[in-house]
C-alpha cells in the first residue's frame, strides 16, 4: 500500500515538473489588397494589384490587366469577383467603360464586357449601393452616363446627359467638364460634380424608369471653385466637396435633395503661394476622421477631425510623400493610408494613429508608373 501511494506520489512530481504545453495560436499576418488605376505609356501596362503585408516588410504590385488604356478609375463589387474600369480616352462614342471577372487575388482578370462611355475622356465610376447600375463621369465630354448592370455582368446603356454653361476661369472652366458622380447612401439620388460649371448637380435616381436619372437641384459653389471629388457622411446628412482650383474643403448639409452651406475649410498652410490642386476626399473606416490630398505645390494630406459642435477642423497637414498625391486610400482597420503619387511614379505608406487620426511616415514605398486611384479590396 506504501508502495503504491509512493508511486502515485512520484507521477504526480514527474507530470508536475513537465506539464504539457498548449500549442501556441499564431494569426495569419494581415495583408492588405488595391486595385491600382493607372496613366499608361504603353501597352504592357494597365490595371495592377497592389498587396500590403506589414508584419512581413512587403509591400508590392502585379499587373493583373495588361493592354488596358488609362485605366484611371477602378473600381469593385463588394465580393471583389467583379471589376469595373474606365479607358480615359476620346473617340466618336467617347473613352471606354470595361467590366472584368476577378477570380482569385492577384490573378489576372477576365474582361466579361467593354462599351463606350458615350464622352470624352471618362475619369470616375461609380457603382450604386444595389450594385447593379454604373454611373460614369466624362470629364472631357462635360456629360454623365448610366448603365445597367444585367445577369451575364455586361452593361446596358441606359442615358447620357449632357451639361452646359461655365465659369470664371477660361483656361480650364471654358465648358463643362464633369469631375465626379456619386450615388447617396440611400440610392435616390446621384449627385455630379462639375468643375467646369461651378456647380453641383443633383438628379433623383429611379431605377423603374427607362431613363432614371432626372435633373432635380443646380446649387452654384463659388466662381472658380472647380469641384471635383465628394463623399457622403457616413449617416448621409452632410456632403463634403473637394474644390480643386482653390484648395478649399467644403462642407454641406443633405436633406432629401437639398443642399446647403456649413462650412469652408483651407487646405492650405498659412502663407503657401504656390501652385494648388485639391484631388481626393475620404472619410477614415472608423468615421472619426477626414482626409484630404492636395497637388501642386503642395503635395500634402490634411488632416480633420470633428468638434462636439458639428464643425470640422483641421488637426494635421503632413507630406504625402510624393509628388502629385492624386489619390490615397486607407486600410480597412484604419492602420494605415497608401497615397499615390501621378509625377513620382510611387505608392507611399502612411501610419495612421487610430486614436488621434493623425499620421507619420514610413519606409515603405513602391514604384507604379503614374498611379492615379486606389481601391482597396476585400481581405
Amino acid at each position: 500500500m506504501k508502495q503504491s501511494i509512493f508511486l502515485i506520489a512520484l507521477l504526480i512530481l514527474i507530470w508536475s515538473c513537465n506539464p504539457s504545453k498548449t500549442p501556441e495560436i499564431t494569426e495569419p499576418a494581415m495583408t492588405y489588397s488595391f486595385l491600382v488605376g493607372t496613366y499608361t505609356d504603353s501597352s504592357s501596362q494597365g490595371i495592377n494589384e497592389l498587396t500590403f503585408t506589414p508584419a512581413a516588410n512587403k509591400l508590392e504590385v502585379k499587373l493583373v490587366a495588361p493592354g488596358v488604356h488609362n485605366p484611371s478609375f477602378v473600381v469593385a463589387n463588394s465580393k471583389g469577383n467583379l471589376v469595373f474600369s474606365l479607358e480615359e480616352d476620346m473617340s466618336k462614342t467617347g473613352g471606354n467603360v470595361m467590366v472584368f471577372n476577378r477570380s482569385e487575388p492577384g490573378k489576372p482578370l477576365a474582361p466579361i464586357d467593354t462599351i463606350p462611355s458615350y464622352g470624352d475622356h471618362p475619369c470616375y465610376v461609380a457603382l450604386s449601393p444595389t450594385e447593379d447600375y454604373i454611373a460614369v463621369a466624362n470629364y472631357t465630354g462635360g456629360s454623365l452616363s448610366i448603365f445597367r448592370l444585367n445577369s451575364e455582368s455586361k452593361l446596358d446603356y441606359l442615358q447620357t446627359i449632357q451639361h452646359q454653361g461655365k465659369s470664371i476661369n477660361e483656361a480650364r472652366q471654358e465648358k463643362p467638364h464633369v469631375h465626379s458622380t456619386v450615388f447617396s447612401p440611400d440610392g435616390k439620388y446621384l449627385l455630379a460634380a462639375d468643375l467646369g460649371t461651378d456647380k453641383i448637380y443633383v438628379y433623383s435616381f429611379d431605377p423603374s424608369q427607362e431613363k432614371p436619372l432626372t435633373l432635380t437641384t443646380e446649387y452654384a459653389v463659388t466662381p472658380g471653385d472647380g469641384p471635383r471629388h465628394l463623399i457622403f457622411s457616413p449617416d448621409g446628412n452632410e456632403i463634403l466637396v473637394v474644390q480643386e482650383m482653390t484648395a478649399v474643403l467644403e462642407v454641406f448639409s443633405f436633406d432629401m435633395g437639398v443642399i446647403t452651406p456649413k462650412q469652408r475649410l483651407s487646405l492650405l498652410s498659412d502663407g503657401f503661394t504656390g501652385a494648388v490642386g485639391a484631388a481626393e476626399v475620404r472619410f477614415s473606416p472608423d468615421g472619426k476622421n477626414t482626409y484630404v490630398s492636395n497637388r501642386g505645390d503642395a503635395n500634402t494630406i490634411s488632416v480633420f477631425g470633428k468638434k462636439s459642435t458639428g464643425e470640422y477642423e483641421r488637426i494635421q497637414q503632413i507630406s504625402s510623400g510624393g509628388l502629385m498625391p492624386r489619390n490615397f486610400n486607407l486600410t480597412a482597420d484604419g492602420k494605415y493610408l497608401l497615397a499615390a503619387h501621378q509625377a513620382s511614379n510611387d505608392i507611399v505608406v502612411l501610419e495612421r494613429d487610430t486614436e488621434t487620426g493623425k499620421l507619420t511616415q514610413t519606409d515603405w514605398k513602391v514604384s507604379v508608373n503614374k498611379p492615379v486611384y486606389l481601391f482597396r479590396l476585400p481581405n
